[in-house]
């Protein structure tokens, strides 16, 4: 299962990094890389700064009032995302998110997936049918509702929507997606495909997950960062980090002794 490698090349380069809500700091000298074509799972308590730092990667902080990087960066292909000649609206076609609770879109099952592309500009129907049909098969779900496409998004399952948006996101050809605890939602049968479709979504894209659950960052990142307070205690391959972690506090919170 596990994809790392010992050279791997970075899909995004995290550097001497601040980040604060108005004079509150929420993440603190930040330094690591993610490699392309891996899974990397955030992991740590709640209000370590994981869904911020994940926000921070398709800059949807930049909504926030008052939240800013005040200090290093983001690089995404050797470029700093928050330099003023990149477009937050690129970068989030660029850098994909699924959300906790699955948002589909109220409308029929193809017009969720080829919102994306329309918005793009593309309008020929034979190009958005077969991105369409790429991208619901690209998230195992083509079998399920390629015979209910007009149907609302609404009749679906909860775990059925929830690989709808994956669907959606993959339709704008992103390189790197972001999951902000997926499953969390989802009955263990739905949790189940949700990963299964992350470790196939792999070879085509990099992915990072925020999960609170230790069983599931175990199996399916390739790499794990555990975070506290703000700050990274700990990076590494996801096997030494559940086997042989170098700080105690994250043996501590992986073994369930906090958080």
């Amino acid at each position: 299962m596990n994809s790392a490698t010992d050279n791997p090349q970075p899909a995004v380069e995290v550097r001497e990094m601040d980040f604060c809500y108005g004079r509150s700091a929420a993440l603190r000298n930040l330094n690591f890389t993610i490699p392309r074509n891996e899974i990397t799972a955030f992991i740590g308590p709640s209000g370590c700064g994981k869904s911020t730092l994940l926000r921070c990667f398709n800059r949807m902080n930049d909504f926030i009032p008052g939240a800013k990087v005040t200090r290093g960066g983001i690089w995404i292909d050797g470029i700093e995302i928050h330099s003023p000649e990149v477009d937050g609206v690129e970068l989030r076609r660029q850098v994909g998110m699924v959300f906790q609770k699955s948002n589909p879109f109220p409308r029929s099952i193809y017009e969720n997936v080829a919102y994306g592309p329309r918005i793009l500009g593309e309008r020929r129907k034979s190009v958005l049918d077969a991105i369409v049909e790429k991208a619901l098969h690209g998230a195992a779900l083509w079998d399920e509702v390629k015979d209910r496409l007009h149907e609302s998004a609404f009749g679906l399952s909860g775990g059925q929507m929830q690989r709808l948006c994956i669907a959606r996101t993959c339709a704008v050809d992103p390189e790197i997606i972001l999951m902000d605890e997926p499953c969390s939602a989802l009955d263990p049968i739905a949790t189940a495909r949700v990963e299964e479709l992350i470790l196939a979504l792999r070879e085509n894209y990099t992915i990072v997950i925020v999960t609170h659950n230790m069983q599931q960052a175990s199996r399916v990142s390739d790499r794990t960062a555990f975070f506290y307070l703000g700050d990274l205690i700990e990076y590494d391959l996801t096997r030494k980090i559940f086997t042989n972690p170098t700080e105690q506090r994250t043996e501590e919170y992986i073994t369930g002794r906090f958080g």
